[in-house]
């Protein structure tokens, strides 16, 4: 498939600000999954520097805005094509072990229910393979967090949206990083993109889902808040242990920090139409 992606991203403030540096983890990762045809990213107003390929093997790359500032903008516009691996993440080199997505973080941390959602979710599968175990754990967020806009924050965690049995994308990876860690299964955070509307619709937010390491195949992607795994509708930009760490923009604003307001709008159209999606 190929998919046509903008995303704008812009922050604006209530008294203007001496300067901003980010961290801008914006580029498709380099995985046979996905081929980029063309893409740019572009920090209006801005200087970019450094660029960089982090362990996780995703590009990062810094910008910087000079101040005063009253508002900030940064565009993506480019093209992906892409093919259904069933959710398998194929030839994405990385240099950090699987072993190191065991790491908790507060987002992500399990407590007495999330235990239990993950110990219930496999039972009696002592014996099934790490791919049916994955499977299980995805189904069951799924059904004890219900897709509902608005009721959770960008600093929910998982325990917070498994009590109230309602959530987003995010919600819903983090809470299957938090059953499969109890699992003893390495899992992590990714951010990108899904073509979750046939008419290109823009959306408010990019997408989030889980990738679980599955020792047969490597890191497999799921998404609970659709009840699948990333096909050709998706397109995976970078990782990281939770939302925060795999965000894909970090920003420090200098000087005093007034009230902030962000705005972004994704537009995903594809080549060829897919049904809708929760997003």
């Amino acid at each position: 498939m190929r998919l046509s992606i903008r995303h704008i991203t812009r922050y604006r403030f209530d008294e203007p600000v001496r300067g901003i540096v980010q961290s801008q983890k914006l580029w498709p990762a380099d995985c046979a999954n996905q081929r980029i045809l063309s893409w740019e990213v572009t920090s209006h107003g801005g200087q970019t520097g450094a660029e960089f390929v982090d362990g996780a093997g995703d590009m990062i790359r810094l910008a910087t805005w000079r101040g005063p500032l009253s508002e900030v903008t940064v565009e993506v516009a480019g093209e992906v094509e892409t093919t259904d691996s069933y959710g398998v993440l194929r030839d994405h080199r990385e240099r950090v072990p699987p072993s190191a997505y065991l790491r908790p973080t507060r987002q992500v941390e399990a407590n007495a229910e999330l235990k239990a959602l993950s110990a219930v979710a496999l039972k009696g599968m002592e014996n099934a393979s790490a791919l049916d175990r994955a499977h299980a754990l995805s189904r069951a967020v799924s059904e004890a967090i219900e897709y509902k806009p608005g009721e959770t924050k960008p600093h929910t965690t998982a325990i917070e949206a498994l009590s109230g049995g309602v959530g987003v994308c995010q919600d819903h990876a983090h809470a299957l990083i938090s059953v499969a860690h109890v699992a003893e299964m390495p899992a992590r955070y990714v951010t990108g993109y899904l073509q979750a509307t046939e008419d290109g619709t823009p959306h408010e937010a990019s997408h989030a889902w889980a990738e679980i390491w599955v020792p047969e195949l490597g890191w497999v992607g799921f998404d609970a808040a659709n009840e699948c795994c990333p096909d050709e509708r998706y397109v995976r930009l970078g990782s990281g242990y939770d939302a925060l760490d795999a965000a894909p923009i970090r920003g420090l604003v200098q000087g005093a920090t007034p009230e902030e307001h962000l705005e972004v709008e994704v537009i995903v159209s594809a080549g060829q139409s897919g049904q809708q999606q929760q997003q």
